[in-house]
């Protein structure tokens, strides 16, 4: 029997939404299937080298469970975000819940392949020396091929 297949569109770059295609993606992995994530707009950023810019926004996320109820005025406050996403990776690492870098890590040793959508990657004029090793670029006509190909196909 042929391996199950998995692709997933990474379109968020919020702390959040980074976890869902990286804990879906290496739990495939570790099951056998086939994967691919295919990054694009936002989701580019979960390829960059570094990720201690990847933030959570308490405005985005009204169903964001906080130790202090906060009014929405008061999340629009300056420093805001930073305490919500600092208050996040503490509560993640309490947990015991791995960090976006071991994820993806994680990812690459279990042989997801990562695609970098290059038509992203030309609008907003990033570097290639920004992103880690390891990833291929290609435009949507290049992920639809294995897309079309999966058992589940995710859209995050």
């Amino acid at each position: 029997m042929a391996a199950k297949k998995m692709a997933i569109i990474a379109t968020k770059g919020a702390l959040d939404m980074a976890y869902p295609p990286l804990i879906l993606a290496s739990t495939a992995a570790a099951l056998g299937w086939e994967v691919q994530i295919f990054f694009t707009f936002y989701g580019l950023q979960l390829l960059r080298k570094d990720l201690s810019g990847i933030a959570i926004s308490p405005i985005g996320n009204p169903a964001m469970p906080m130790p202090v109820p906060m009014p929405v005025v008061v999340s629009m406050l300056p420093g805001m975000e930073a305490m919500a996403t600092s208050m996040m990776k503490a509560k993640m690492k309490k947990k015991g819940v791995a960090s976006l870098t071991e994820l993806r890590d994680l990812c690459q040793e279990a042989d997801v392949k990562f695609i970098a959508c290059q038509m992203t990657v030309d609008l907003f004029e990033f570097d290639k020396s920004d992103f880690i090793d390891g990833i291929e670029y290609g435009g949507a006509a290049t992920f639809m091929k294995f897309a079309g190909e999966t058992d589940v196909c995710l859209f995050i």
